[in-house]
């Protein structure tokens, strides 16, 4: 604790005031020892759960990274992946769509949006990959033609049907297809919130202005709305798509069988060595979402350079 000690006159004062004294203050750091005891408490556990790590047999290190490696769980990354990849993509093209058609005015598309944000925001992953993965269940073949030809042809006095193209639910709803129309129709409900938020904070005076100095709609989306609009739905894409590769596990209830988590959990089962390989699933997934992060890091820089050039121009005192 610093000395009781008068103040100084401050700068500028070419004697001190009567009374004070001229010397200076001596600062003396505040001490936290219990900062020091919490840092020690800390690291004794670090300690001991990395002891725990190298010790504990049930680990099973040796076993573990002969088969982390193995052929079936190399391709079941693959097909993480491309889960992930395909689920991303076609969420945020439902999320642009719904976006749009919330943000349209119209009360039939407006309505027809926030129910479907409402029912897949409702509903469990989980619950949704089971309940595709038994979609089989409602019609046995699915078809593109005419819409209620069983009914209209028959009264028109025609045979047949208006059906232009018929393939078996079974083959079409494969089990990987259902878990990725799961996830896929799920994250496009989530998108659809974020790219909404995005696209409403944009001022609209900018709009606007843009429009009165003759810029097309076209140009002034891309060059005015997007751009502000993608510093806001970058991050939270970012989190949804880490968020995916997690939840591509669920796929595994589906089931899908082709699966990093079921390879893995199949691998334990067979070798009763359930836990080293759930240890395996862990570092897979951690590893992965890590690549996905620096990703995140990176394209975020990419969107917020206009404000680093702003703060850097600021700091460096050219306003």
């Amino acid at each position: 604790m610093s000395s009781p000690k008068e103040p100084s006159s401050g700068p500028g004062t070419a004697t001190p005031s009567p009374g004070r004294s001229a010397d200076p203050i001596t600062a003396v750091p505040v001490r936290y020892p219990e900062r020091w005891v919490a840092a020690g408490v800390i690291l004794v556990l670090a300690a001991m759960f990395v002891h725990m790590l190298f010790t504990n047999d049930a680990f099973n290190w040796p076993y573990m990274w002969d088969n982390m490696f193995a052929p079936p769980v190399v391709r079941g990354v693959w097909i993480t992946l491309s889960a992930t990849i395909l689920s991303m993509v076609i969420g945020v093209v439902l999320g642009v769509l719904l976006a749009v058609m919330r943000l349209s005015g119209n009360p039939v598309l407006v309505t027809v949006s926030w129910m479907y944000t409402w029912f897949f925001r409702g509903v469990p992953r989980l619950v949704l990959a089971v309940l595709f993965g038994n979609l089989a269940i409602l019609y046995s073949t699915v078809a593109i033609g005419l819409p209620f030809d069983n009914y209209w042809m028959p009264w028109l006095g025609l045979e047949g049907d208006a059906r232009f193209f018929e393939i078996d639910a079974r083959t079409l709803l494969s089990g990987y297809t259902a878990g990725l129309l799961a996830l896929s129709l799920s994250e496009g409900a989530y998108m659809a919130e974020i790219i909404r938020a995005g696209l409403q904070s944009v001022d609209k005076g900018q709009t606007e202005a843009a429009q009165a100095l003759g810029m097309s709609r076209t140009k002034v989306l891309s060059r005015i709305t997007l751009p502000q609009a993608m510093r806001v739905v970058i991050p939270p894409t970012g989190n949804e798509t880490i968020a995916m590769l997690k939840d591509t596990a669920l796929l595994a209830y589906v089931p899908v069988t082709i699966e990093l988590f079921y390879q893995l959990q199949a691998i334990g089962t067979r070798s009763y060595q359930i836990f080293p390989m759930l240890v395996a699933a862990c570092l897979w997934y951690l590893a992965i979402t890590s690549v996905l992060m620096v990703g995140q890091y990176f394209i975020e820089r990419r969107f917020n350079r206009s404000e680093r050039g702003v703060r850097d121009r600021i700091v460096g005192g050219t306003h």
